[in-house]
């Protein structure tokens, strides 16, 4: 299942932020993969997809974060099957 997320980073945070992504890496449980991330250029949000088959995997790694940033996580699908959900005709 796909999720975005969309991380609300910590007033003055970011570099702390990238600090402990630099020492620890992403810190997310085997469960979640990541897909892909894009940064705001005021360095406040970061939009990032992620993999897992639970939300509730991803809480395991949010947990790990949740000092230096606020979480969004919105369960997403793909164009393609949005349209199949629509309509598997189309």
């Amino acid at each position: 299942m796909l999720f975005m997320i969309i991380e609300h980073f910590r007033p003055g945070q970011a570099p702390a932020i990238y600090r402990r992504f630099r020492d620890r890496g992403r810190l997310m449980p085997e469960s979640v993969r990541y897909v892909s991330s894009w940064i705001d250029f005021d360095f406040q949000r970061c939009f990032q997809v992620m993999e897992a088959e639970r939300e509730q995997d991803l809480k395991a790694w949010t947990a790990n974060w949740q000092d230096l940033m606020e979480f969004e996580i919105i369960p997403v699908r793909t164009s393609a099957d949005a349209v199949q959900a629509i309509d598997p005709q189309l």
